[in-house]
């Protein structure tokens, strides 16, 4: 009867970057995130899971439409709103909540004056909520999440003038 060849013996010392990197890997795919982002010691890793694509053929479909100039003016006011100075940006990829628990009333709205430190909303990554905390006093001008739903690392979340 042949033997088994056996796998040869590992005699390099385990590499810790390595192994954070096998740990947040299994992470992303326990908690079916898109990615992760770690700035540790000075030291920065990001794994990301990589999407398929499929094209969608849709067959032309020939209907009278009148343009609808608030709905462009509405997506231009939109996008400008994201670059804004005052725009405050997701700082983690997790879930948004707006208030602390269904039916309470949100941390704020549009029109609300805050201060600094006043807590906007809560992002849920990995099991652990965190609060995203006011940078600087003003108003709320906009809010471009509900909660509920998913952000990505560097989405707009609000805008404070």
């Amino acid at each position: 009867m042949p033997s088994k060849k056996k796998p040869p013996a590992r005699t390099a010392a385990p590499d810790p970057e390595f192994d954070l990197i096998r740990r947040l890997a299994d992470i992303l795919n326990e908690t079916g995130l898109s990615e992760i982002e770690l700035d540790r010691r000075g030291v920065k890793v990001r794994v990301a899971r990589g999407t398929t694509h499929s094209a969608v053929v849709a067959q032309p479909v020939l209907t009278h439409q009148t343009p609808a100039p608030q709905s462009a003016t509405a997506a231009l006011a939109k996008a400008a709103d994201a670059d804004h100075p005052g725009t405050i940006k997701s700082p983690m990829v997790g879930t948004v909540y707006r208030s602390s628990a269904p039916g309470v009333a949100p941390f704020v709205d549009v029109g609300a004056e805050v201060k600094e430190g006043q807590v906007l909303l809560i992002i849920e990554a990995m099991k652990t909520m965190n609060q995203i905390p006011a940078p600087r006093a003003g108003r709320v001008t906009h809010v471009f999440v509900d909660s509920g739903h998913p952000v990505e690392y560097g989405e707009p979340l609000v805008v404070i003038e």
